[in-house]
């Protein structure tokens, strides 16, 4: 949350989008739409003094959508579970984005890689909120948000294509059975270097700059923050009572790299 933190100081000032008010304690409304061709189970963490919304996890069949409904101030992360088998009793239970092998994650944080949704409501309709997707732990498969109704000032797009097709051998998560890619981590995950993951003498942005690995997964996901100091700014500032978030948004992805 290091570059969401930098920018949210950044971006307070700025004058925000209103679509519609929210209004301190009402509450507002994620849509939760699988366009994937395989089922997935979608999962939520709150930031530290938050709740936990969604009992933190549940089970989306494809083309289908659930709604999940938060406070209006809730900061926290959505993502993707991909390959769950919950009644196996193997551990994980899902092959990306685990949460200690539960269905409803109750908070738990998931196992990288996975593709994050991080969001920063704000309760004041006076100021935006604030919601970006990152990479900067890795992917699993991609995502789009925007707001309801749509506005193209207030969206993320997809990916021009998979992360996973292109993902060199080293930072590739594999099925254990078929040994397809289901995931591809980021250079920090794989590797720890304080050059990858911008701490320590490269915790500025001056210091850490853009790698190849990051490079490519900008390419492939223009929309998205590839690692912590990625620029321009992928966040968004936009308020609503409403927001979509679709996995698998592009026509691409019934592509057979995402059989599962």
């Amino acid at each position: 949350m290091k570059f969401l933190i930098s920018f949210l100081i950044l971006l307070i000032s700025w004058p925000p989008l209103t679509l519609g008010r929210v209004v301190e304690g009402e509450t507002v409304l994620f849509h939760v739409k699988n366009r994937c061709p395989f089922p997935i189970w979608p999962a939520t963490a709150p930031n530290t003094g938050h709740p936990v919304i969604a009992d933190g996890g549940f089970y989306l069949p494809s083309g289908k959508a659930h709604r999940v409904t938060a406070p209006p101030n809730w900061n926290g992360r959505f993502w993707a579970r991909t390959g769950c088998n919950f009644s196996s009793g193997s551990s994980p239970a899902c092959q990306t984005g685990d949460c200690q092998s539960l269905l409803a994650c109750n908070g738990t944080i998931g196992l990288p890689p996975a593709t994050l949704v991080e969001v920063n409501l704000v309760a004041d309709s006076s100021k935006p909120s604030f919601y970006d997707v990152s990479v900067v732990d890795g992917y699993n498969i991609p995502v789009a948000v925007s707001t309801v109704p749509s506005n193209p000032k207030c969206m993320i797009q997809g990916c021009k294509k998979s992360i996973n097709s292109v993902c060199p051998q080293e930072l590739q998560v594999l099925d254990k059975i078929k040994g397809n890619v289901v995931a591809c981590k980021s250079a920090c995950l794989a590797f720890n270097l304080d050059l990858f993951c911008c701490r320590n003498s490269y915790g500025k942005a001056e210091k850490c700059k853009p790698s190849m690995y990051s490079e490519m997964f900008k390419d492939a996901c223009p929309s998205y923050f590839s690692y912590a100091f990625d620029t321009p700014t992928s966040l968004v500032a936009c308020a609503s009572k409403e927001y979509l978030i679709t996995f698998c948004p592009d026509k691409w992805n019934v592509d057979h790299q995402y059989s599962m």
